[in-house]
């Protein structure tokens, strides 16, 4: 038995040390160079709190002797409170989750596949080759390809796939560059399915992703969406193998809670399916939605799924479905998808305010109002708490920088335990140099989304400048 043990533990051993020379050996010098720098940050970080303890207790006593002080640390230990008591729930909810097998071929749905593009190119043809190779019926789906007034060359990738996959595709142009809910729009009205599955044109998906997307649809006959699982295509980069951790914490733990509590929050563009008659239900409200007198040309994923909701559907998260799509490779192109979804979260959590707390359907609804709650108060607490944050950078910045690092280590350890279980350990700690990342290069989103809440524009999809 002890032979046994010994020789468990070795491999144990083994299989750690052989993991952390696979990351090395397949880890290019800039990747070396920055997970190696984020270590050094975190670990260095906690050596300096352990000797800077005194001046944190010196601290602490300064600000419970002024009445801002106390007020902040109040406010601050009960929004940490809820944040913890939410997280447990979050993960109670999670371990409660499964996602919903596939039915049969005779209980599948119509549907109908609307892949919108813009500047696109190439990748637009093997988004439709991924789809029309799919383990679904082929006389039950409708494959539209709509191209969005493209200026490079979208449209003739279009007619190769066409050429190539015959009558499975159907191909249009918008007469000019409209915008994506407007090809969605057209695709909502052209389409003759049951159900509407949205695909991003720079997305693959797996050849069972569609019968586990609609699946549900059959199974609970209040459904009205299903969110996809996604997953990042090109992550051979560091920022694309930062955002793959990101999304599986934020599709398979948070969703997975979000669906037990049939409120999933936003379905993505990258992979969503809407009941038709749910779409048809909010139709003319969603294609002419305005934000301060401005026409709302982003987030048109989220608001779908808000409108479905306060319909009184339920909206689900299947983990089985997955799609992989592009993601930025870069700080600018990263910051402005950020500010995108910052906007659109802003805009959506202010129409949500207005039916979450009235009866809008059957049923529980205090997760749904809790969900609502959790989101909204980071968006109120924004700036007391990025003002909090440059008075203690200036006042006493190397208290500021070892409990920062210290913070990091300890809270994104969940997401790389997470991330290690389900996919890859020598993948899962790139989860702690994006938080490094989003602390201090990117805490600026949120507040800015806010003031600029009412522009407009995609920001992402235009042509390089040469």
């Amino acid at each position: 038995m002890k032979t046994l043990k010994n020789n468990t533990e070795k491999t144990e051993k083994k299989s750690f040390f052989s993991r952390i020379k696979h990351l090395i050996e397949n880890a290019n010098a800039w990747g070396i160079f920055v997970m190696g720098s984020t270590f050094v940050l975190m670990f260095g970080s906690a050596y300096l709190a352990y000797i800077l303890q005194n001046d944190f207790t010196q601290l602490h006593l300064e600000r419970r002797s002024t009445m801002i002080g106390l007020i902040f640390m109040i406010v601050a230990a009960a929004f940490f409170v809820f944040k913890l008591t939410f997280f447990i729930y979050t993960f109670i909810r999670f371990l409660k989750y499964k996602a919903i097998p596939s039915v049969s071929d005779e209980e599948l749905p119509t549907v109908t596949v609307i892949v919108p593009a813009y500047n696109e190119g190439k990748q637009v043809w093997a988004t439709l080759k991924s789809l029309a190779d799919s383990d679904y019926p082929e006389h039950k789906i409708q494959l539209l390809a709509i191209d969005d007034g493209s200026k490079d060359d979208t449209w003739n990738w279009m007619k190769e796939a066409k050429k190539e996959l015959g009558d499975r595709v159907s191909i249009c142009q918008q007469p000019k560059n409209m915008g994506k809910r407007h090809a969605l729009y057209r695709g909502f009205n052209e389409g003759t399915g049951e159900i509407f599955v949205t695909v991003d044109s720079d997305s693959i998906v797996d050849k069972d992703t569609l019968r586990n997307l609609v699946s549900p649809f059959i199974v609970d006959k209040n459904c009205g969406a299903v969110a996809g699982n996604i997953r990042v295509l090109n992550n051979d980069k560091i920022l694309p193998k930062m955002l793959d951790v990101s999304f599986a914490l934020s599709f398979e733990f948070v969703r997975s809670s979000e669906s037990t509590l049939n409120s999933v929050l936003c379905t993505p563009g990258a992979l969503a399916a809407y009941r038709a008659t749910a779409v048809f239900g909010c139709l003319d409200q969603w294609i002419n939605q305005t934000f301060m007198g401005q026409a709302s040309d982003i987030g048109e994923d989220r608001a779908m799924t808000n409108m479905i909701l306060k319909q009184g559907f339920h909206v689900l998260f299947q983990r089985n479905a997955f799609a992989y799509t592009n993601v930025p490779e870069k700080y600018k192109g990263l910051y402005k998808m950020f500010i995108r979804w910052g906007r659109s979260n802003v805009r959506e959590n202010i129409q949500m305010s207005k039916y979450v707390f009235t009866n809008f359907r059957k049923g529980p609804k205090a997760g749904t109002r809790l969900l609502f709650f959790s989101q909204f108060s980071r968006i109120v607490l924004c700036y007391p708490f990025v003002l909090f944050m440059l008075v203690f950078v200036i006042t006493h910045p190397l208290l500021f920088l070892s409990s920062t690092f210290v913070s990091i280590l300890v809270l994104s350890t969940f997401p790389v335990l997470f991330y290690a279980k389900r996919y890859s350990f020598s993948e899962s700690i790139w989860a702690y140099s994006y938080s490094v990342l989003f602390t201090f290069g990117l805490f600026w989103i949120t507040p800015y989304a806010i003031v600029t809440a009412s522009r407009s524009g995609w920001l992402t999809r235009e042509l390089p400048q040469k």
